[in-house]
């Protein structure tokens, strides 16, 4: 029998979790595996937490914790990851779109010698908002992340448990799941799958968290954007000597020529770039001692249900 934890982020979805619950623990007893599901409260608004109780209290084998706030979903993802007690772990989402016939699938191509299997959907059942959205997504992992060629991310995906146990090691805040999971391996590949459609509600990711969510890829796994601040540095630097140069051959060319407004702009755009190259590198130093010190929660559990120990737990 194989051992397998689910995790799944909550966010207003009183109306939907218990179907995924359900359906998850189904196919869990139909198919010889003994399932562990994890669900997080990820501060909710509504009614979550309160179904989430009734949830434990009916299935032993569900776990679940609520956070004193909304922290973000990477967040809920690891410290769903860090109760695990399963030798494979599933992570997805709270809106039923996650396709549970394949999970079968998933294990077996991990039994194949992979790390991780994302899903691959053939058709994604999003707006063309969270469409582009995803993709810029997509992007940033592939840029700015050791994403293996070829491989496309999903948010429903399985893998190893040492991967989790390895995630969970982070303890800064503002996670990346895209980059801990490539931090660790690149033994990862793809799934095809078909996407479900929403039953109910909307996605939780406004364009505020989604702009926090790309942010968190800029500057908690990549230095890629103060060494484009270093580029740009030399990029002007040079123009500025190109163009003092040029201006020096077209006085000498034609006397005639005023000089006085291109020699400032030469001037100008020489003291800028330089100032950017010394920003720059001024900001490789700060960037990698800023992620290596600062000491914001990640997250804090406030309350737990399912547990023996319902104690509180703040992680920093």
């Amino acid at each position: 029998m194989r051992r397998v934890s689910f995790v799944i982020p909550c966010y207003n979805c009183e109306k939907t979790i218990e179907a995924v619950t359900t359906e998850i623990s189904q196919f869990a007893g139909s198919h010889d595996i003994d399932a562990q599901i994890i669900l997080v409260d990820d501060g909710s608004a509504d009614g979550t937490w309160k179904t989430l109780q009734g949830l434990c209290s009916k299935n032993d084998r569900i776990k679940a914790a609520s956070f004193s706030k909304n922290f973000g979903q990477a967040s809920a993802i690891l410290a769903g990851l860090s109760m695990v007690s399963g030798d494979y772990v599933f992570c997805m989402d709270d809106d039923g779109q996650a396709p549970v016939e394949e999970i079968s699938n998933f294990l077996d191509k991990i039994d194949e010698g992979y790390d991780v299997v994302f899903a691959k959907y053939n058709k994604v059942q999003q707006n063309f908002f969270r469409n582009f959205t995803s993709r810029i997504n997509a992007w940033m992992a592939r840029v700015l992340t050791e994403k293996p060629r070829g491989v496309e991310t999903a948010s429903f995906f399985c893998m190893r448990r040492y991967v989790a146990d390895n995630m969970i090691k982070y303890d800064r805040p503002y996670p990346y799941i895209s980059g801990l999971i490539f931090r660790i391996t690149h033994n990862a590949t793809n799934l095809p799958a078909q996407q479900r459609k929403r039953k109910e509600g909307r996605s939780g990711y406004t364009f505020k968290k989604l702009l926090g969510l790309w942010f968190n890829g800029f500057t908690s796994f990549s230095i890629l954007p103060l060494r484009f601040a270093t580029a740009m540095g030399f990029f002007f630097a040079a123009f500025g000597i190109i163009f003092a140069i040029v201006t020096i051959v077209r006085k000498l060319l034609n006397p005639a020529i005023q000089a006085g407004y291109s020699s400032t702009i030469a001037f100008l755009a020489f003291l800028g770039g330089i100032i950017l190259f010394c920003i720059g590198e001024m900001g490789e130093y700060i960037g990698r001692e800023y992620m290596c010190t600062s000491r914001k929660p990640q997250y804090i559990v406030r309350m737990k249900a399912g547990f023996e120990d319902k104690n509180d737990e703040v992680k920093e």
